[in-house]
């Protein structure tokens, strides 16, 4: 797995990754790093390989677009010095346009999305050993919905930053795609964005992937 021994992940994002974590840093006793997929890949990472001593910190804030991750970067990501930093967001960006289209104020268009997200990484990439991008998603099978459309343009922009950059790249989107094959999106979903404990499983194999879990060791 590529996070070594003592190194610090932070995963910042919007409500799909706070889940209700502690305030203000998503860590420590009592379910302080969430209920989510966050929590899922701590618990995999503390007890497949505790010998690495590794530090999970959740940073998520509910209703976050990359706008407010911007306006928070300093104290929730910079000032914090993670070695590894992940980063989900973009569902807010795109569900602004659709639940409330005529307040355009909180609209966040894709050329200020993808701006912003470069803004980001430039500025923190030098100084992390990794960064893993994760796309929006849209728990939507029909890639002809508006909105499932609108959140893979957003997603393709994260594909293009992370490719630019050298990140490491989950795609959300594609991770959900075998399990709504068989499982109807609101089974999962009911909003098609907030998941159940099924639906956060799958983001935390995907991002576990990514990183390099080995699951055979997991098995012993």
């Amino acid at each position: 797995m590529l996070i070594g021994n003592n190194e610090k992940l932070i995963m910042i994002g919007d409500s799909v990754t706070d889940c209700e974590r502690a305030r203000p840093y998503g860590e420590g006793l009592f379910g302080g790093i969430g209920k989510g997929y966050v929590m899922m890949v701590d618990a995999l990472i503390q007890s497949v390989y505790p010998e690495r001593g590794i530090r999970i910190t959740n940073m998520g804030t509910s209703g976050n677009t990359i706008r407010d991750l911007h306006q928070r970067w300093t104290t929730d990501v910079l000032d914090l010095k993670p070695d590894w930093l992940s980063i989900m967001i973009g569902i807010n960006d795109v569900w602004r346009q659709f639940d409330t289209p005529h307040i355009t104020e909180g609209h966040v268009y894709l050329e200020e999305y993808e701006s912003t997200l470069r803004d980001l990484v430039e500025s923190t990439h030098p100084s992390l050993k990794g960064l893993i991008l994760m796309t929006p998603y849209y728990l939507e099978p029909n890639s002809n919905d508006l909105m499932r459309a609108s959140m893979d343009r957003y997603g393709s922009v994260v594909k293009r930053v992370a490719d630019d950059y050298g990140c490491l790249f989950v795609d959300t989107q594609q991770a959900f795609a075998s399990v709504l094959e068989s499982i109807y999106p609101a089974t999962i979903a009911w909003d098609r964005v907030h998941p159940n404990a099924v639906g956060h499983m799958v983001l935390a194999k995907a991002f576990l992937n990514v990183i390099g879990f080995d699951w055979n060791k997991a098995s012993h």
